[in-house]
């Protein structure tokens, strides 16, 4: 193993992007994850922490005794003795702790409690890489010989992409040389074993993410090899559909590595066809949401137009038939994936917060390469405030893997296909990849409010924010306020002069907006979602929009079978629901009325504070028989309806909720 680390001949090019959140609502939701979730992820990690860990869903593979992350690595670095315990994938767990604690690191470099935890995570890690560069507890530990061997069930790639993706955010946020070497050495190996050269393996991971690391390496060291072998990787993925079934004819060790993946299609792991072929979202939706980020930023970095056309056929589908109305994406628990067009259940879905989290990464990184589509940053606000802030409680300690829209605990409990329906928030998971990606995802929420191009910045998330932006001849410093979600009002103030445009997004909800530069009502038209500023700007110059949120019910496209007759209520970014704590039970029986209108309240002792809606609407009648003829009137009567935003959901205990409501 190796115990020390010596300099890699890298050169790290510079990020002159500067961005400090300022926002309230986020802030808290940052400290949170510093003082609450971080440390407590840390204790989970290393097996101190006194709970129960929830399987995701009912299975008996999967383990829930203990998390034993950190303890693999210290037996991989012959530190201590033993066996692997948990999935052939826990190692990421650390890595993506790692990186939200990188990004926390580099808003509050003072946490010295948390650097110093963080500094020997990273140590331990160089510690138990091999002298070729491999890094795996499971395989170091257990299975040395079938390194690479067995590659649709191995996460090898995946946990690899993790690491690195950690590494470069760690350096870049403390100028840790270990972290950045181990990584660069990690892609060597990998670079070695991989690529279209006769004697290297022609294929890739059966789960995507070893293609957004390599990017985020070539972008962090320069090294063309990185760029290239993530491009491999992604045009190589289903040209040969058999390449899985070949490795386990060869591979002689008939034992799997993970329960419960034998009889998936190729589908499920995107290998049904080239990439360049595929029309469709299909399999497992974190990994099509993986995916489609790194065909993004390979259509970025080498301004390949194949494979950027490729990435826009994708999305149209996910966000047009495929995606609930919270940003949440998969329908069904079998392999965790996408189903049909418009197959989007409510109270049997998936919708993991993993891969929202993924569908944010993808939005992001479309808006990087084709800066000024609003398109991109509504699917992106739409995924961060409703499913993406749902997968974690208000304590910071709880989490859920899966976000439906509709729950009655009965069901989750008696129903073996909605096992994976959980009414409250876990402590933690056997499969614990959502929690730490939380974790990361908000802890760097300040590199998706802004995006560039060579002369103009654009407003993709309204974020209370200090920004420092580089242009393709100054640099551009900006200050923004924002009272998002809970109103419409936002002010930008420019620090910098000179001439350059400045796009405000005008979100698909806004029904109406108003744009003033110091105090002059400007009536310029939007293109793609944004209205485009562009002039020469003074410090200090100030501009403000205005975009009335009013409560809007919205309808389902008919294809959606399971919500005809059913309407949903959203404000501004936020979709709202209603519980029975509030409502009573039996919400299938509470019915929405032509005419009704909603009074809003902000309470600031409610969920750590929150906008409620209220309006009118009708209770049916218990039925008194199962079967009834049709015509006979129903007994209904009068009640308030309360609802709270999607994301509160869950966290005053166990009771049903539901999104679609039932109109008279």
């Amino acid at each position: 193993m190796m115990k020390t680390s010596a300099a890699v001949n890298h050169t790290v090019l510079e990020d002159n992007a500067q961005v400090k959140v300022t926002d309230k609502f986020w802030l808290n939701y940052m400290e949170l994850i510093r003082t609450e979730m971080l440390p407590y992820q840390w204790r989970v990690l290393n097996d101190l922490e006194d709970i129960e860990i929830a399987k995701e869903r009912d299975a008996d593979y999967i383990p829930s005794e203990k998390s034993h992350a950190i303890e693999n690595f210290k037996i991989a670095a012959g530190r201590s003795q033993g066996h692997h315990y948990g999935m052939v994938f826990q190692d990421s767990d650390v890595y993506k702790w790692l990186e939200a604690a990188a990004y926390t690191l580099a808003r509050v470099p003072e946490d010295k409690k948390l650097r110093d935890a963080a500094d020997s995570v990273v140590e331990l890690i160089a510690a138990a890489q091999e002298d070729d560069g491999y890094l795996g507890t499971y395989f170091t530990v257990e299975a040395p010989k079938r390194k690479f061997k067995r590659l649709y069930q191995s996460h090898e790639l995946y946990c690899a992409g993790h690491f690195i993706e950690a590494a470069v955010a760690y350096h870049k946020a403390t100028g840790n040389q270990l972290v950045l070497d181990t990584a660069c050495r990690l892609a060597d190996c990998l670079d070695r074993h991989f690529g279209p050269e006769e004697h290297k393996i022609h294929g890739y991971d059966g789960h995507e993410e070893i293609e957004l690391a390599l990017f985020r390496l070539y972008e962090t060291v320069g090294n063309k090899r990185y760029l290239e072998l993530g491009r491999y990787f992604l045009y190589q993925r289903g040209k040969d559909p058999d390449f899985f079934r070949k490795q386990c004819r060869v591979d002689a060790d008939t034992s799997v590595l993970i329960e419960g993946m034998e009889g998936f299609k190729d589908s499920y792991y995107q290998n049904h066809k080239p990439i360049l072929e595929q029309e469709t979202a299909e399999g497992h939706a974190v990994r099509v949401m993986y995916m489609c980020t790194g065909m993004a930023m390979l259509a970025r970095l080498k301004n390949d137009g194949k494979m950027r056309q490729a990435a826009q056929r994708l999305w149209k589908n996910i966000t047009e038939k495929r995606m609930y109305i919270t940003g949440a994406v998969g329908s069904t628990v079998i392999g965790e994936a996408f189903t049909a067009d418009y197959d989007l259940p409510n109270d049997s879905m998936y919708g993991e917060t993993c891969a929202s989290v993924g569908l944010m990464f993808f939005a992001h990184n479309m808006l990087k390469d084709e800066a000024g589509h609003g398109a991109y940053a509504d699917v992106m606000e739409r995924a961060l405030y409703n499913t993406v802030l749902s997968g974690m409680a208000l304590d910071g300690r709880h989490f859920f893997y899966v976000n439906p829209l509709e729950v009655v605990p009965e069901l989750s409990r008696k129903d073996p296909g909605k096992s994976h329906i959980k009414t409250t928030r876990q402590a933690w998971f056997g499969c614990a990849c959502c929690p730490p990606n939380l974790a990361r995802l908000i802890s760097s929420l300040d590199e998706y409010i802004y995006s560039t191009t060579d002369d103009t910045i654009y407003v993709d998330l309204y974020v209370g924010s200090e920004a420092e932006l580089s242009l393709v001849d100054k640099k551009v410093a900006l200050s923004m306020t924002s009272q998002f979600p809970w109103e419409g009002n936002v002010e930008l103030t420019t620090k910098t002069d000179g001439r350059y445009g400045i796009a405000l997004r005008i979100p698909s909800w806004a029904r109406n907006y108003k744009i003033a530069v110091n105090g002059s009502v400007l009536h310029e038209g939007k293109q793609d979602g944004y209205v485009m500023l562009r002039r020469n700007w003074h410090k200090d110059d100030r501009i403000t929009l205005e975009i009335p949120m009013e409560a809007t019910l919205y309808q389902a496209a008919p294809e959606v079978r399971e919500d005809i007759g059913r309407l949903a209520v959203q404000r501004g970014p936020l979709v709202y629901c209603a519980e029975s704590i509030d409502n009573g039970d039996g919400l299938e029986r509470i019915r929405l009325v032509d005419g009704m209108e909603f009074t809003y309240e902000y309470n600031d002792k409610l969920f750590s504070g929150a906008g409620i809606l209220h309006t009118d609407a009708v209770r049916e009648a218990k039925g008194s028989r199962l079967y009834s003829p049709y015509g006979k009137p129903r007994s209904l009567h009068r009640q308030e309806l309360k609802l709270i935003p999607y994301y509160c959901w869950g966290n005053r205990g166990e009771n049903e909720m539901m999104v679609w409501l039932y109109h008279k």
